[in-house]
Order: structure tokens, then sequence, then C-alpha cells
């Protein structure tokens, strides 16, 4: 689901008439934020990506969201219950708008009326999230990997409307995000290219079954 609204339009009116906005600039690989209990951070993607990662106390990491521009993201999306166990890591030069979001009820030294619009837009921005959060959970609900990788090409495939796919994730991260093994995952994908089930060339892959 796309935002019924002009994100770029939203996102300059929010910098120029709110003083209690932030707007921060990273690096790539660069850490944007750490989720922290009862802040309740809302951010927004200006411009580049990164991806939201979890890290267990084995060191294993998941890629739980992968975040481009114009996504929203923070405290408020997530029940945080551990300090600093979710990072938002830059995978390229970035942009990023921070908020407090309980401070959206109260005026700014400005006399911001902008926080009015917030509130009308906040409820369109959470269904979009929950959309998305919910794509996520059935690809993580795949029994087999095998399964994870085509529900994954096959959303791909119907956001750009074509049957050949630019993948944007490195392999280890594309095994990160669908949390398995990258060495199955290596295997399976060779197993589908032997079948027929799919044709790769770099980082392209054409699906031959659609």
């Amino acid at each position: 689901m796309q935002l019924d609204f002009d994100i770029d339009e939203f996102i300059n009116n929010f910098i120029t008439s709110c003083s209690k906005v932030q707007v921060k600039k990273f690096e790539k690989y660069e850490v944007i934020t750490n989720y922290i209990q009862k802040r309740n951070q809302f951010c927004m993607m200006i411009n580049g990506a990164a991806d939201l990662v979890r890290y267990d106390y084995n060191g294993n990491k998941t890629i739980i969201e992968n975040i481009s521009k114009g996504d929203a993201f923070g405290e408020i999306f997530y029940n945080i219950n551990t300090n600093n166990e979710f990072f938002v890591e830059a995978k390229t030069d970035c942009e990023v708008l921070f908020f407090k979001y309980d401070e959206i009820k109260s005026k700014c030294k400005s006399n911001c009326k902008f926080h009015a619009t917030l509130l009308e837009k906040m409820t369109e921005i959470i269904l979009n999230k929950i959309i998305g959060l919910n794509a996520r959970i059935e690809l993580l609900t795949k029994r087999s990997i095998r399964d994870k990788l085509v529900e994954y090409f096959n959303s791909l495939s119907n956001k750009s409307f074509t049957k050949t796919i630019t993948l944007d994730l490195s392999l280890t991260n594309l095994a990160d995000y669908l949390s398995v093994d990258r060495s199955a995952m290596m295997r399976e994908i060779k197993a589908m290219k032997e079948e027929g089930f799919i044709k790769k060339t770099g980082n392209k892959i054409t699906l031959l079954h659609k």
C-alpha cells in the first residue's frame, strides 16, 4: 500500500512548520537510532535506505524491516521490552526526520499548526505500517526456504509489474531478512535455477513460473 498523500510535501511542511522536528544526516553503515523503552520516537526516512535489525544473545542478526524513502519507523510501532535490542542501520547515506510522538498534542513555541495535520495523516501512516508488517509476518510464517524465496520474489515482481526483478539485498542480508541459513538458501536458489523455476543473472532474477 502507498500513502494517499504527497510524502515530499508532508515532510517539507513538517520540517518547516514544527520546531520540535529534528533532521539528521547519516553515512552508509552508520547506526541511525536504537530503540529505547518508553521513548516513543517517530522517525521518517527523507532520503536513503536502512534496515531495522535485531541481534540475539548469540550475535545472530535478523533484518526485521527494510526502510526506504517515506517509510516511518521508531518505538511507537514496536513493543520494546529491552533497550538497545533493535537498531536502524543505514544501507546508504540517509537523511532522517525525528519527532517525539508524546509531544504530538503539545504546542510548539512557534504555535505550530502542523500537529493537527500530523494527527490527521497518522492513521494512514499507521495503517500503511500494519499492512507492511502483516506482509512481513506472512513471509516469515512460510515453512520452507523455497516458500519464503517464492513469496519474496513474487512480492517484488508484483510491486514492479515485471517478471524480472532486481535484488537490492546482498545474499547474506537476504538470508537475514528471510531468517534462514545462508548456505541452505544458496542451495535452494541453485535448485530453483536447475529446475527452471527461476533464471538468475547477477542480482537480477527472472521468474519463469509466472
